[in-house]
């Protein structure tokens, strides 16, 4: 394991999260959009989450930069990352299948959208959350810089933080006591044990 081979595996991580979401992108945008709450303070933060997952860590991968806020190599933190990043795109993987047509980047609603409780969803109520999480672990994993290597934890965290509540009220709003009795079976990011 080396540097390179670390950020290798960053790049199969981001080329394999678009290689998985290209599809069901075009098969989601087959389906009209009954409610969208895609304004500017959304696409705030998916541009932060963007720089966060995508630019800081291509510049560093790239360029190196910025070179200042390199962090020591760690052959066993990489090998860890690279185990967490497949994880990653397995529940990315699982999320999408299991969502088809409902799914949306953003806060959005399909026509005739139905409430998706089984698959990986039968345990996680935001498992595409939780496969994010995963790739920003990952990357901070690979990337011994702690610029491009963090900013997808701090990019992404922003996104999530400022949005889950957000989509649990229009979920709330849209399904009522069906998913308020779906949140209480359900853990947010990790299957609910007790």
């Amino acid at each position: 394991m080396t540097p390179m081979i670390a950020k290798l595996a960053w790049v199969c991580l981001a080329v394999g999260w678009y290689a998985l979401r290209i599809p069901h992108d075009r098969r989601s945008k087959k389906t009209p959009v009954a409610f969208n709450a895609m304004d500017t303070s959304e696409r705030t933060r998916l541009m932060i989450s963007i720089t966060g997952l995508g630019i800081f860590p291509f510049l560093y991968v790239i360029f190196g930069f910025p070179a200042v806020a390199r962090r020591d190599f760690s052959v066993p933190l990489s090998w860890l990352g690279i185990a967490i990043a497949i994880a990653a795109l397995v529940m990315f993987h699982l999320t999408h299948k299991a969502l088809g047509r409902n799914w949306s980047v953003s806060l959005q609603m399909r026509q005739d959208h139905k409430l998706i409780t089984d698959g990986v969803y039968r345990t996680i109520r935001h498992p595409m959350y939780t496969a994010f999480w995963l790739m920003a672990i990952a990357q901070a994993l690979l990337l011994p810089n702690w610029v491009g290597g963090l900013s997808g934890i701090i990019g992404f965290g922003a996104l999530y933080l400022l949005r889950v509540r957000a989509e649990e009220e229009m979920m709330v709003a849209t399904f009522g006591e069906e998913y308020r009795a779906y949140m209480t079976r359900t853990g947010r990011l990790i299957p609910k044990l007790f």
